[in-house]
């Protein structure tokens, strides 16, 4: 297919990358790009939506998978030899052992843009005063609550952590704004050169056998819990689970609960297998609770995320595929990812590169080590109902909460620092330390149409003069951040589009890269009864309904643990 034949049908700025496209994927991108320019895609009859989204993620998968560090041929396995989920996450690809591993790089979904001269341009605490700072609360309605909140950092905690740099840096708040900053100052930690990845389920597991260890019983394959539900407690006050750096009571509850999912997984499976032994027990249990996380994930709380019908069904025929729950569940995964969805294929597939994730009550109350002891106050389920009934705040310009910009971070023991931090600023900081595009090349990396104006971005007046004020009208200055803030939404998401295309990408390639969730998704690796654990569960209300039947009957209305408890849906 000639480039210049349809020239004149692509954005000017996509033109490039669309010339070096082979002839099946430039018919692709010509499909999703008319949809694109007319905003059309999730308007559109679900099956076409679903076309649409398929043929974004196919495009995704071929030209923003990008290898970092290491070749994607590592060190080879027997997968027979490693039927269970290692500690530090090594030996889940058979081609490649140490692939996402503790230790290992980042991926990235577009190359690096070196930002180093202008770390400070405009002034972080400028952004983050004048345009990320709360005015007034603003939530997400009914859709989702403070649990779902919880979720992400639940999840992010499992995915990804950055190593720090021993030396400090400290930026200070201009005299436009520092009247405004509750820190007028701060010091933190410069990104180390060599970020890693940890995969796994590291948030309720720990990501070394020197963690994991403090963590078991070594009774019956179990994790060690208290006896009001909660995590133990070190005598410093730090929680005794997989990961515990800036942390709060809501994730805390979160790692407590499915601790008592991980033993009540135990006591099932040794009812049906009586001689397991403690270790074997331990990883049985391992690989189906990481498995009920991951469900809880994809078909729950991210439809609720995303609540529109086509994503619905695009989230559910990732994990059951367009055949549908009732038919994998009688006949097996059936025909390829399409029909028969991602979580039961024959093989992994990571596309040709190694499996990594790319680079967001009173509970300023709640956070660190101040959290966990008022938890132990409050318990499980008062803890749980506060954060089920109250709305989440939406992901908007001028709502970032008050407390991040005056918070104590924490050492990857879980102790707390000593210097303050602004989160706001920081995040602003980081994503220009860490060469992440800023709003508009970033689209433009992800096929997305760039704006030319700030009215392209937003129809609020008062954004587009607040923002006009800051980047001037250089529309390519435009932080990540504030673009994702500012940027219309689409009815149904709690987040940007833009946003919303990385997650397109990452959110099959965590179940389709996995051979937990493809080849060695079966009864031999999970136990008969594991994978009945796994297919009995379809989101976050069924794990609290097996422990805390009392809240689902009385409390949750909502058919999502996800949604504020008293929604109607």
């Amino acid at each position: 297919m000639g480039s210049g034949l349809f020239k004149p049908r692509v954005h000017p700025d996509l033109r490039d990358v669309f010339s070096k496209m082979s002839f099946f994927d430039k018919i692709g991108f010509l499909f999703i790009h008319a949809f694109d320019k007319r905003n059309l895609w999730h308007k559109v009859p679900v099956p076409i939506g679903l076309l649409y989204l398929n043929t974004r993620r196919t495009l995704l998968e071929k030209y923003n998978l990008l290898a970092v560090g290491r070749s994607s041929h590592g060190a080879l396995f027997d997968p027979k030899e490693f039927l269970y989920r290692t500690e530090d996450g090594k030996y889940n690809d058979p081609h490649n052992a140490e692939a996402g591993s503790q230790n290992t790089f980042f991926g990235r979904n577009m190359e690096p843009v070196d930002q180093k001269d202008e770390l400070m341009s405009p002034d972080p605490f400028v952004v983050a005063t004048k345009l990320l700072a709360r005015r007034e609360y603003k939530d997400t309605g009914k859709q989702f609550n403070i649990l779902a909140a919880a979720w992400i950092q639940f999840m992010v905690h499992d995915w990804m952590d950055h190593m720090e740099d021993t030396g400090q840096i400290e930026i200070t708040a201009p005299k436009e704004v520092a009247n405004e900053c509750p820190l007028k100052s701060f010091k933190f930690h410069p990104t180390k050169e060599l970020p890693t990845n940890s995969d796994g389920i590291k948030i309720v597991y720990g990501n070394n056998e020197e963690r994991a260890e403090k963590l078991r019983t070594y009774v019956d394959g179990k994790l060690v819990i208290g006896d009001d539900g909660l995590l133990l407690h070190k005598e410093n006050g730090v929680a005794l689970s997989g990961d515990i750096r800036n942390s709060w009571a809501g994730v805390s509850i979160l790692q407590a609960l499915f601790v008592k999912e991980h033993n009540a997984v135990c006591d099932a499976i040794k009812e049906e297998h009586p001689n397991l032994s403690d270790e074997e027990l331990y990883r049985y249990a391992k690989l189906v609770t990481s498995a009920v996380i991951a469900k809880v994930h994809t078909i729950d709380w991210t439809v609720e995320l995303l609540k529109t019908k086509t994503m619905r069904a695009a989230m559910r025929a990732n994990w059951y595929g367009l055949l549908g729950k009732k038919i994998k569940d009688t006949f097996g995964h059936i025909g390829g990812p399409i029909l028969g969805g991602l979580v039961g294929l024959k093989k992994p597939n990571n596309h040709g590169i190694p499996y990594s994730l790319t680079e967001d009550i009173d509970i300023g109350e709640m956070t660190g080590l101040k959290g966990e002891e008022q938890l132990s106050k409050i318990g499980f389920e008062k803890q749980a109902l506060s954060m089920g009934y109250q709305a989440c705040g939406a992901l908007e310009l001028w709502n970032y909460p008050s407390f991040f910009r005056n918070l104590i971070p924490q050492n990857l023991d879980g102790t707390n620092r000593s210097d303050r931090i602004d989160l706001a600023a920081l995040e602003v900081y980081r994503d220009r330390e860490r060469s992440v595009p800023r709003y508009n090349e970033f689209r433009r990396r992800l096929f997305l149409i760039p704006i030319k104006s700030w009215e392209d971005l937003t129809s609020d007046k008062d954004a587009i003069e607040t923002i006009r004020a800051i980047y001037g009208d250089d529309v390519e200055k435009l932080d990540l951040l504030v673009g994702l803030m500012a940027e219309k939404k689409i009815k149904g998401f709690a987040i940007s589009e833009t946003a919303f295309n990385i997650f397109i990408l990452m959110a099959s390639r965590r179940l389709e890269a996995d051979r937990f969730f493809t080849s060695n998704f079966n009864e031999e690796t999970y136990t008969k009864k594991g994978m009945q654990w796994v297919k009995t569960t379809e989101g976050l209300r069924d794990v609290i309904n097996r422990h805390y039947p009392e809240i689902t009957a009385k409390w949750m209305k909502s058919s999502s643990a996800f949604s504020v408890w008293d929604a109607d849906y």
